[in-house]
């Protein structure tokens, strides 16, 4: 009987051995990404390069934006940012170090074709880019290009910006030129970053430049039309000129917000302005070539009860909206942050592209705020946005293209971020096991940068610039040895 006995436990001992080992190996599997899982980090041209006005580069809007005074917190300008210009080798040895396995930057529009236009051409501002191409691959870095993130042409803005639909053809050109030049080393293009902050926070609010405001039920509809158009015309020319020599993908970058209905009663609410945000660009170019139903119809709605006898929601023709349709080969996420949505009607009188939706925004008041405003630490809603993409645009390839934290001090010791990071990069490692084909994650920022309107007063750099230091220079925080160790082990 004793010896029954000890077999017994002996067998009950083993079975627990061998199960806790096996949730261990479990475990272990689920932390890690898989191989090949991309790992990288991100800027754009106007936040670090400064050399406003050096080698030829013409004016931009943000120049102007900036130079006029007013706008900018402590009127600071961009004028010299992070000095990445002449530092870009620096800021590849600081990428080197940590280990990414991609860079995702912005070319300056203006530093190629100082006036917009083709004719402009200036080839030692594409130098600048061919040399920090050439430094990343040297490094066995990724180039990840973005070709407009904010920093319109001046000369273009003169004579209507992303209202004017010339802008599309010049976009093309843009577009042409530097997938000429830079295709046969570059493998990932991003067309457009984040165009909902271009055509309302530039448009719409004038929080950005070129700073429109008397127009807000209007200029970021025509704005976004054209960006749309000019978008899928880029990634035409590339598949029909490009793709089979240089084998490389064009996407673009959406930013996001998770949307949670306040309640149980509100989902419409929620919908709606996922619609208005995401689907304003998402649903053209992955879903039908046209807007979202919803928005079609509110805004049409809100239009006729102010009396106009069209919408003032542009319509593409049906050629457009094939032309548009299916014209990305990976789907860019932004995303930092989710807003708790519920309904509330608009007045007519009270037009504008945020109030088209009808809808009131607020957050619980129990999660973290970062310094920035409107960006409060809510993880989970990653995983949401994830599965909201994979359900209605047909489980696209994704790369997250930016997610970051922000303080207001640059300090080194930022175990906040690491928090944030870590939590979101579990969020998304839920929603990849949900079966969204997430196939890389950038981490905004670099560097501590021009952060646009808020000048340098916020930072969400994993390396701290001095500012006050004529010569910028760059340290490491806390942050970045924790995402070294990360992209090390290829996950926790």
């Amino acid at each position: 009987m004793q010896k029954f006995l000890f077999n017994s436990i002996l067998s009950v001992l083993s079975y627990f051995s061998l199960t806790t080992t096996a949730c261990l190996r479990t475990e272990q599997q689920i932390q890690k990404f898989p191989e090949g899982f991309l790992w990288g980090t991100a800027t754009a041209s106007y936040q670090i390069e400064g050399a406003w006005n050096v080698d030829g580069k013409g004016v931009n809007v943000w120049d102007t934006f900036t130079h006029e005074g007013g706008h900018v917190v402590n009127n600071e300008t961009g004028d010299v940012a992070c000095d990445s210009y002449h530092k870009y080798k620096q800021d590849v040895a600081l990428m080197k170090q940590i280990g990414f396995s991609h860079y995702r930057f912005s070319l300056s529009w203006a530093r190629i074709f100082p006036d917009g236009n083709a004719a402009s051409y200036n080839d030692l501002g594409m130098q600048y880019y061919r040399d920090l191409v050439d430094e990343l691959l040297t490094n066995d870095i990724i180039p990840m290009v973005t070709l407009y993130h904010w920093d319109l042409p001046q000369a273009l803005q003169d004579v209507g910006g992303w209202l004017n639909e010339s802008i599309v053809d010049h976009f093309n050109d843009y577009a042409r030129k530097c997938y000429q030049e830079l295709g046969s080393k570059v493998k990932y293009w991003i067309t457009h970053n984040e165009p909902y902050e271009t055509c309302w926070s530039a448009y719409g609010l004038g929080e950005d430049a070129p700073g429109f405001t008397a127009h807000p039920s209007t200029y970021p509809y025509q704005c976004a039309h054209n960006i749309i158009k000019s978008h899928a015309k880029a990634w035409h020319t590339y598949d029909s000129e490009f793709r089979a020599t240089q084998k490389g993908k064009v996407g673009i970058t959406l930013n996001v917000e998770w949307k949670e209905p306040k309640d149980s009663t509100q989902t419409a609410a929620a919908d709606r302005s996922i619609q208005f945000m995401l689907g304003w660009f998402a649903h053209p170019i992955y879903t039908n070539g046209d807007y979202p139903d919803v928005m079609i119809q509110q805004v049409g709605r809100k239009s006729r009860e102010q009396g106009l006898e069209e919408s003032r929601l542009p319509k593409f023709s049906q050629e457009e909206m094939d032309f548009i349709k299916g014209s990305s080969d990976f789907f860019g996420v932004n995303h930092y942050t989710t807003r708790l949505v519920e309904e509330k009607i608009h007045s007519p009188a009270d037009a504008s592209f945020l109030n088209d939706q009808d809808t009131l925004e607020s957050v619980d008041p129990s999660w973290p705020r970062a310094a920035s405003k409107w960006l409060y630490e809510v993880p989970w809603g990653l995983r949401k946005v994830l599965n909201f993409i994979k359900a209605e645009y047909n489980n696209p390839e994704i790369i997250i293209t930016e997610n970051g934290v922000s303080d207001s001090t640059g300090d080194l010791d930022d175990d906040f971020r690491i928090r944030y990071h870590s939590s979101y990069i579990q969020s998304m490692q839920k929603a990849m096991r949900d079966g969204c084909k997430v196939f890389g994650y950038t981490i905004w920022s670099l560097l501590d940068n021009f952060e646009w309107a808020l000048g340098y007063s916020e930072k969400f750099g994993i390396h701290q610039v001095d500012f006050s230091n004529s010569s910028r220079p760059r340290r490491p925080k806390k942050s970045a040895s924790w995402f070294k160790e990360l992209i090390a082990n290829n996950g926790f």
